[in-house]
């Protein structure tokens, strides 16, 4: 059932903020709040079941019990299959696979890319060395456009340079793909 109309009230300020006080401690809009008020009082005078779906409901999100910081538990049931996959890939990770589990649910709830501490840590390394190479690099062709004469010890250090930064970039590549692949990868016709 789609909700298009609109019912409108006014009631005194102090009516009001203790609606809100109300709504909020449900962790509901105001409208929502109001809506589902409005929905038990029709089919109580109707006589209705109170238990009955209310149309266009959104179900209640309800907000995080973070006494400890962590949150609360969640149990999932896998299929065997699925399960030896979460596991081997969280051992490939060096992860738990229950932390394993919730970077990724977190990932896909918020649109991140999903990416561990040690997999971001290697190609932060990557990164800071590739930044060196092309200082180095760079000073290099430096001196060589202001005419200096370069040894052939200095040319060869070039190239090993070249072939180093070649394959960081390749292996930072490599590692991107493999990451986004393993992240996406599953069993479609299941759904």
């Amino acid at each position: 059932m789609r909700c298009e109309s609109v019912l409108r009230t006014t009631v005194p300020s102090d009516i009001k903020v203790q609606a809100k006080a109300i709504a909020d401690r449900e962790f509901l809009s105001e409208a929502a709040w109001l809506k589902r008020l409005v929905v038990r009082e029709i089919r109580a005078a109707r006589g209705a079941d109170p238990r009955e779906r209310e149309p266009c409901r959104a179900d209640v999100i309800r907000a995080p019990n973070s006494r400890s910081g962590s949150g609360r538990p969640l149990f999932v049931r896998l299929r065997n299959e699925d399960r030896l996959l979460l596991d081997a890939r969280a051992e490939a990770r060096m992860m738990r696979p229950a932390t394993y589990a919730s970077v990724l649910i977190r990932a896909h709830l918020r649109n991140l890319a999903p990416l561990p501490k040690d997999e971001l840590l290697a190609l932060k390394r990557s990164i800071a060395e590739l930044a060196s190479i092309g200082r180095n690099i760079n000073q290099i062709a430096k001196a060589l456009n202001e005419g200096a004469n370069a040894p052939v010890s200095v040319r060869e250090e070039f190239r090993a340079m070249l072939k180093v930064c070649e394959a960081l970039r390749d292996n930072t590549k490599a590692l991107l793909k493999a990451n986004v692949t393993s992240w996406e990868s599953g069993f479609a016709e299941d759904i």
